[in-house]
């Protein structure tokens, strides 16, 4: 039987949630959202809301035993039997593996091109960003297709003979790598500010921003929304206790987060830099940083981008194995012929994201090019559309007697109804927070 191991689910699992977003989006959301006022409200919400939904998918997955679409269907106890639909959601995996692995590509471009080359000053630093994003499409496309490629053979091999024993390896490496890069940055005088900039919760700082990116930034790193975890806990025993999984997906989520943000900005205010520096933390201001501190620096960049690229390839393995498992149970195509078929369709768009990056191409929709709008259909309709359906088909739909048996075994009956008061109220009325203030005031 091709099923995960018990330890393989939350290893896989794990890898699944920590990826660019732990390591790269958390510390350039922190910086840029109040430091320890983000981690206050990051930290609150996902141990709210954030593990019951988790709880929630991985119930959908291990009791309908099947791909996402035939596993809402098992369990839906309605005549009409539509939320089968609710699978749909798993697109989601593809599109955002057509701009995630482009993202990762630059990781990779970076780990090989600069980590003993490194700018030494802010505008070469910038250069060397843009002009990878718009003349360097030949790099862009290399880059990226090692990725699909990596991401796709490991998917082609199997839950326990691909991505399981993949995990196995790169979770572990990844946390050795953060852990000395954390203990190295503690020798640093500017250790303490880093830790300060991070864990002291200043409320003033507390704005609807700081909040709706604290709850945004919860459904981005537990990758919730997008059938990962339903397909995944499809192949754990059915009698796995989901709780007990779940937190020990969260626990080193976050921890690796803190880890990375204390590292982070242990190094920024060392080197004197702007904490506040958005998605470019990790690739215009870092590298500044690395250079300042000579031979040791590119030692670091070195571990650093090794890292991150691991935690990247752990995610894209999980973002496609959702559409793999269901083409291969809805079709006549077998599991290698589905991975490939879908790497293939994901290089193609991703090629045509990555020249739509330089302006004279014109490649946009509404203003907006196909990378940026991969991006903002993924974050701002799939995953939180996808939540909702799940928070509200496990909540309301399964109904709560089977629901009470389904977690017997690991909730007692006051754990059982502040999880599910969770998901049938705080869960809902959160993500609809998110989706009206992208949809109607972000914009």
């Amino acid at each position: 039987m091709n099923n995960f191991s018990k330890l393989g689910f939350i290893m896989a699992t794990l890898g699944s949630s920590i990826g660019l977003g732990h390591i790269w989006r958390f510390p350039y959301m922190a910086g840029s959202s109040g430091g320890g006022a983000f981690v206050l409200l990051y930290l609150a919400i996902i141990f709210i809301i954030g593990i019951s939904l988790l709880v929630a998918e991985m119930i959908i997955g291990n009791k309908g035993r099947a791909n996402a679409q035939d596993s809402f269907n098992a369990l839906d106890t309605t005549k009409a039997k539509k939320w089968k639909w609710g699978g749909i959601f798993l697109i989601g995996g593809p599109i955002i593996l057509t701009y995630y692995c482009v993202v990762l590509g630059w990781v990779i471009y970076y780990l090989v091109m600069l980590s003993f080359n490194l700018p030494s000053d802010v505008k070469t630093s910038q250069d060397i960003f843009v002009n990878l994003l718009n003349e360097g499409v030949m790099a862009q496309i290399i880059c990226f297709f090692a990725i699909v490629f990596i991401t796709g053979y490991f998917v082609a091999r199997g839950v326990k003979a691909g991505i399981e024993v993949l995990n196995f390896i790169l979770m572990p490496l990844l946390f050795i790598i953060f852990i000395g890069l954390l203990i190295y940055s503690m020798t640093l005088p500017s250790f303490s500010q880093g830790v300060h900039f991070m864990f002291d919760f200043d409320f003033s700082k507390i704005t609807s921003k700081v909040l709706i990116d604290a709850l945004g930034q919860v459904f981005y790193s537990l990758s919730i929304g997008i059938c990962i975890i339903i397909t995944y806990a499809a192949t754990t025993e059915e009698k796995q206790n989901l709780f007990s999984s779940a937190m020990w997906v969260v626990i080193p989520g976050i921890l690796i987060s803190l880890i990375a943000g204390v590292m982070i900005f242990t190094f920024v205010f060392e080197h004197n830099a702007e904490p506040a520096s958005g998605p470019g933390l990790i690739f215009i201001t870092l590298p500044l940083i690395f250079k300042e501190m000579g031979l040791t620096g590119n030692i670091i960049c070195l571990l650093f981008m090794i890292g991150l690229a691991f935690a990247g390839i752990s995610s894209t393995v999980s973002l496609l194995e959702p559409s793999v498992k269901w083409l291969e149970e809805k079709t006549k195509l077998n599991r290698f012929s589905a991975t490939w078929f879908l790497s293939f369709l994901i290089f193609v768009v991703g090629v045509a994201l990555i020249f739509s990056l330089n302006p004279n191409n014109k490649l946009e929709i509404m203003g907006k090019n196909l990378f940026d709008c991969a991006d903002w259909l993924s974050a701002n309709i799939l995953l939180t559309l996808g939540g909702l359906t799940s928070c509200i088909f496990v909540g309301w739909v399964i109904g709560k007697e089977k629901l009470r048996s389904f977690t017997q075994h690991y909730f007692n009956n006051a754990a059982f109804e502040l999880w599910l008061f969770s998901l049938r109220y705080l869960a809902p009325a959160t993500i609809l927070t998110i989706l009206i203030y992208n949809l109607f005031i972000k914009g």
